[in-house]
């Protein structure tokens, strides 16, 4: 007994080697700055986007987070939720093309949000909260350019737009989709706080955190049943060659 004992002990520390290959993979393939959720109705209203920013590296802390807010298709009615330990500096810029609302005509729109004086560390996450008045209608996505800026004062700058049917870049911007804006027919069953459920929901539910962890699991089954496999080989393979 005691060699097969041997065999299947290694073909365990084999399974796991390999499931944590796996994991380190996926993890790598993530940590990058995203926004949430990924995508909104064009021309939504009072709504919230999420800015997740995950430290990548191991010796150093993130200091700072710099989003740039496009101004060619420009964010109405920005405001920041205070997040403790940072301190927020709102950037505002006059707008080329003055836009038309309701309300009047906006002439100034938010051009750049910085955070400062707090600290991400190695493995951890920190996410930046943002409420708009009204999202642009005039154009598919919104790419939010990202510098996020380390103690070591290494800078990486999450600046890269992701282009249809091309790889995703190697430092990619955080990118919001905007899809068609829903009509008064198609929405008159709707609840007046349908919009803000269905933020919430796509904070709480990511669709990519969704595919992300279907990804792993299927991996971890992959992994377990080759696992078992390789132990059941070894442990006939013992038994013939003792007879």
């Amino acid at each position: 007994m005691f060699p097969t004992r041997i065999t299947l002990r290694r073909a365990g520390v084999v399974t796991g080697l390999t499931a944590a290959g796996v994991l380190a993979a996926a993890g790598a393939a993530s940590a990058h700055v995203t926004v949430h959720p990924e995508s909104y109705a064009k021309g939504a209203t009072d709504g919230v986007l999420t800015f997740r920013v995950p430290n990548e590296e191991d010796t150093a802390s993130t200091t700072e987070v710099q989003v740039f807010l496009p101004t060619d298709h420009p964010v109405l009615g920005v405001l920041v939720t205070p997040e403790e330990g940072w301190t927020a500096k709102v950037t505002t810029t006059k707008l080329r093309t003055p836009v038309k609302t309701d309300d009047g005509t906006i002439t100034d729109a938010v051009s750049e949000i910085t955070w400062t004086g707090g600290r991400i560390r190695s493995g951890e996450y920190e996410d930046f909260d943002v409420a708009f008045g009204q999202l642009p209608d005039s154009t598919g996505q919104l790419a939010f350019k990202t510098l996020q800026t380390y103690s070591d004062g290494n800078v990486v700058r999450w600046i890269e737009t992701p282009q249809a049917g091309q790889d995703e870049p190697e430092n990619p911007a955080p990118t919001l989709r905007l899809t068609a804006a829903v009509t008064a027919e198609e929405g008159a069953g709707a609840s007046p706080s349908a919009a803000s459920v269905k933020s919430d929901a796509g904070r709480d539910s990511d669709p990519a955190t969704d595919s992300t962890a279907r990804g792993l699991g299927v991996a971890g089954l992959v992994v377990g049943v080759l696992g078992l496999a390789a132990a059941a080989f070894a442990l006939v393979r013992t038994r013939t060659s003792r007879s």
